[in-house]
């Protein structure tokens, strides 16, 4: 199959742009490598070389295909060399200026026909082109890092991109095995957009003390299968990476509530503590290892108290046959005895809260995640409230480690940590597909790619049921009075119906 681009330009030569360039020159495009920098883009050549020389002692490209391949690539002395190219793609530094005089430039030397590209993640494509004589030619291009493994790719439409050049950018993404999934020209497109919702509600469940760094992250890990915590991601992108990322979206939206950074990430850049590229993050790296604290042991109680669930506790039937598994003498009157360990299980509100509006006795009461069915988590979450005894605490930490399946106890808040994470994380999938900024598909699509999710943000609402992630939202906004549990409107009227997350309206 012959190239859609013959000739392909890459201006800036470093990790991102040696990736691309890689990716085209497997598509069978001729490439043609510039950086200001002197001698960048010859490292560059000779890095590609030694990559393609390694895929083939591993059997995965023949002596023939790298031969060819090098053949492909040249070295650019100056721009001007790029005149002959039908695409030039850029992966220069993110400074809105320097990326405007450099499309300047190069709209001066290539043909009318030829395609200009911008690999910027957090810079608006609209503004990119804006004055350039030919704004239709340029489009958002952007790759991940690493770009041979990070297999999605957004094509990012500026308000005066041709249809035509997003749809020559989609075809060449599958001519070199990505997928291409499209975007509007929003803050942070569709990947950065979506991963708001992980790291920031983390963040603020620490900054509420919750539950420590690690606990939150094999919360999330072991109840939700994401591969990474929160704090395991943030230490491995580091916070000089991720820290503005969020600043700028945030800022980009006119400082709407669902996007606030967090004071921790801000202070944590300050003093240098941006993960483990430096060996210290939320987590101490001791050579390239987290130093990740051991779990608190399962408390040995002499003798169970006897059990009494709330009459609106979430899956109170599953409640009881797992209680009924774990061996736990159960009481079924209309209210507890004197004895009793007293378990709710909310969804969005907070232990303290039922404890009041229920009339239960708060020292006695511990909540129970019930979020997802127990068979579907890898461990229980527990939590207390401010009045709860330490023998109730530990008596139903006991418990629910009786079978051996983990437990985590933490601080009461309004919804569980999984709760609030996922919540936020479907709603703000939710109102990316309200703004049309890209179709259901092709968001679920770019966060399993790009974020390596278990599955998509609308998959997820799904799973749980829109319904309930509604009534977590909804009471998130009782708890704290705060907007960013504002439920999308694509979420209230799709869970108002009972239809799924991914439904689209004729």
């Amino acid at each position: 199959m012959q190239p859609l681009f013959k000739t392909v330009g890459i201006v800036g030569t470093g990790a991102m742009g040696r990736g691309i360039a890689q990716m085209a020159a497997q598509a069978g495009s001729d490439v043609i490598l510039f950086d200001v920098q002197p001698g960048a883009a010859e490292t560059a050549r000779l890095a590609l070389r030694e990559t393609w020389n390694k895929l083939s002692l591993k059997g995965k490209l023949t002596a023939e295909q790298v031969t060819d391949l090098e053949a492909r690539l040249q070295v650019a002395g100056s721009i001007q060399a790029l005149a002959p190219c039908q695409l030039v793609i850029e992966a220069i530094v993110e400074k809105l200026d320097v990326k405007q005089r450099l499309f300047g430039e190069l709209e001066g030397l290539v043909a009318a026909s030829a395609v200009l590209a911008t690999n910027t993640s957090s810079l608006s494509v609209t503004a990119i082109a804006a004055g350039l004589q030919r704004p239709e030619q340029l489009v958002g291009y952007h790759f991940f890092n690493p770009v041979p493994l990070m297999k999605v790719v957004e094509v990012i439409a500026g308000l005066k991109t041709s249809a035509l050049v997003c749809q020559q950018m989609t075809d060449f993404t599958r001519q070199f095995g990505h997928t291409p999934v499209s975007a509007q020209d929003t803050p942070g497109f569709i990947v950065n957009h979506a991963g708001r919702g992980y790291g920031t509600e983390a963040l603020r469940v620490i900054g509420e003390r919750v539950a420590d760094f690690a606990t939150i992250d094999r919360i999330l890990k072991d109840q939700m299968g994401f591969r990474l915590g929160p704090f395991e991601l943030m230490d491995l992108t580091a916070l000089d990476v991720s820290h503005p990322v969020m600043e700028a979206i945030y800022r980009q939206y006119f400082d709407e509530p669902r996007y606030r950074p967090s004071v921790i990430t801000a202070q944590r850049l300050a003093g240098g503590v941006v993960g483990k590229k430096v060996g210290e993050g939320f987590y101490v790296y001791t050579d390239g290892v987290a130093q990740v604290p051991a779990e608190p042991a399962v408390p040995v109680v002499a003798e169970l108290p006897p059990v009494w669930v709330s009459p609106k506790a979430a899956r109170r039937t599953e409640i009881f046959q797992l209680l009924k598994e774990l061996g736990a003498q159960i009481e079924t009157a209309g209210a507890p005895s004197e004895a009793a360990l007293i378990l709710v299980a909310p969804l969005g509100l907070d232990v303290t809260t039922l404890a009041a509006v229920e009339r239960l006795d708060p020292t006695r009461t511990m909540g129970l995640d019930m979020m997802l069915e127990d068979s579907a988590t890898k461990r229980r979450v527990l939590a207390t409230n401010p009045a709860t005894r330490i023998d109730m605490r530990d008596a139903a930490h006991a418990l629910f480690a009786r079978d051996g399946k983990a437990v985590s106890v933490v601080r009461d808040s309004g919804g569980f940590v999984t709760q609030r994470v996922v919540a936020t994380i479907v709603n703000i999938a939710a109102d990316m597909c309200q703004q049309g900024i890209c179709s259901p598909d092709d968001l679920e699509l770019a966060v399993t790619l790009g974020l390596g999710y278990p599955m998509g943000p609308l998959a997820m609402g799904d799973r749980i049921g829109p319904t309930n992630v509604l009534e977590i939202l909804f009471n998130m906004q009782t708890v704290y009075g705060d907007p960013r549990y504002r439920p999308s409107p694509w979420l209230r009227r799709r869970g108002a119906l009972g239809l799924s997350l991914k439904h689209t309206e004729a």
